[in-house]
């Protein structure tokens, strides 16, 4: 029998319609360098937000998801959105966390609201029931009370709201320096140790030494 001490570290993420995709390969690239098992679910949306933003050739979504996230110290397994009957969407297969990095306002809805009808939402569903931590990154603006009503929802379940909100009190130079802090935040949210930005204080203290 396996020991529960011994079970290699498995994380959902999942990547929707909303602007943003590059947030969510980050933090997949980030996971499986950590060592992570990544369950990884894209909306239909988030294929095509994929291909117009990061222009990923998305025909071939195995071969591309081999490409970015083949070689690393941890494993992918990819979930088409539709298979409700896949691992994730039982509350018996054990999983860390989960993380919806972009997410948008529609799939938040439907978590909010127990729309289980694709994978995504029955997996975090199953967080919701079985008590595990459930991180959602919201890439939208303007909000509108809908919008608000159903985060504060979620928050008052439990579930961490990270919105996409970038920092500069660290001195990004570009913009991959503000997709790893929000990243590193949403990590930091789950308490996973990093090094994806300096944190406050930290430069302070190293030019002190």
């Amino acid at each position: 029998m396996e020991n529960s001490s011994d079970r290699r570290r498995g994380m959902v993420v999942g990547i929707t319609g909303a602007s943003g995709s590059i947030y969510g390969v980050k933090l997949i690239q980030s996971l499986l360098q950590l060592g992570f098992d990544v369950h990884l679910v894209i909306t239909n949306a988030g294929w095509r937000v994929i291909k117009e933003e990061l222009g990923w050739k998305t025909s071939d979504r195995e071969a591309v998801l081999r490409e970015h996230f083949a070689d690393f110290p941890g494993q992918y397994i990819y979930h088409p959105i539709a298979d409700i009957g896949a691992s994730i969407a039982s509350g018996s297969y054990l999983i860390d966390s989960m993380i919806v990095m972009p997410c948008s306002m529609g799939t938040l809805s439907g978590i909010a609201h127990g729309a289980s009808n694709n994978l995504l939402t029955r997996a975090a569903d199953v967080m919701l029931k079985e008590g595990r931590p459930l991180v959602l990154v919201p890439r939208e603006t303007p909000l509108h009370a809908i919008h608000l009503e159903n985060m504060l929802k979620l928050a008052r379940l439990g579930v961490r709201i990270v919105p996409a909100m970038p920092a500069f009190y660290f001195g990004p130079q570009n913009i991959d320096d503000l997709i790893s802090f929000l990243v590193g935040k949403v990590l930091d949210s789950l308490r996973i140790e990093h090094n994806l930005f300096t944190r406050w204080g930290e430069q302070s203290e190293e030019q002190g030494q």
